[in-house]
């Protein structure tokens, strides 16, 4: 018996003020709980735009959502307390320490007292940052702010999480750190939505993965069913450029 999707999106469009073109064109998709779901296409294609919509953070031109049972346009509020999002920008203050960082993200969500500063110590610990806890952000690595970033996004222990890009630019160690972690997650029951450049990356995390350009879906499986697929082909990256092409994208 197939399980009810988590998040149910159909005939999702957005279309930015002077734009020929809709980012996101009649979009419609469904994602089951427990997935690590990756979204994924080049530069332009609606990654970005889509999980901003999920997320509450952009209204859609037209189209509905449906996020764990709830509709996003009535019921935004109730739904990002069960989300987390983790933006492709690292949203850190530069001013503020680790944990002054992750302490003001968990009072966002509601975190206070003891609860809050065992949850800022755990995951501190948990991502190797323990002993740079009371370091300004701005003396950070990119890997290290990576980290951070992931963690202001699990503070208050989401059941969906959205990660835009949580590996770009970053040193091998903080990418095993960051994927196994969210494995970790998974397996306890998690949801994970996630965009990525890193087909390799894609092909070995997620349980399917949707292929977007111009906003729309071109593929859609499980990594392996698509490679059984496309027998032609010995990876994900090279069935990606046969169907977005190599041109250039800015």
């Amino acid at each position: 018996m197939t399980p009810q999707p988590i998040i149910n999106i159909r005939e999702l469009t957005k279309t930015y003020k002077g734009a020929e073109e809709p980012a996101i064109n009649s979009l419609s998709l469904d994602i089951f709980p427990n997935e690590i779901f990756g979204l994924l296409g080049p530069n332009g294609a609606g990654k970005t735009t889509t999980i901003s919509i999920l997320c509450g953070l952009f209204a859609a031109t037209k189209g509905s959502v449906m996020i764990d049972g709830m509709d996003s346009h009535t019921d935004m509020e109730k739904i990002k307390q069960i989300i987390g999002v983790v933006p492709q920008d690292i949203a850190l203050y530069p001013t503020l320490t680790g944990r002054e960082n992750l302490t003001f993200f968990g009072n966002m969500y509601g975190l206070f007292g003891s609860t809050l500063r065992e949850k800022v110590r755990h995951y501190l610990c948990e991502f190797g940052l323990e002993k740079h806890a009371d370091k300004k952000v701005s003396m950070y690595s990119g890997g290290m702010k990576r980290r951070v970033n992931l963690i202001a996004g699990l503070l208050h222990d989401p059941k969906i999480i959205f990660l835009d890009e949580p590996t770009v630019g970053i040193d091998v160690q903080s990418r095993v750190v960051i994927l196994e972690y969210l494995k970790e997650i998974n397996k306890k029951g998690v949801t994970i939505i996630y965009t990525s450049h890193y087909m390799e990356e894609a092909e070995n995390l997620c349980t399917r993965v949707a292929i977007i350009d111009r906003g729309t879906i071109i593929s859609l499986g499980n990594p392996k069913d698509l490679l059984a697929a496309h027998p032609e082909f010995k990876n994900l990256e090279n069935i990606f450029i046969h169907l977005t092409g190599k041109d250039m994208r800015d």
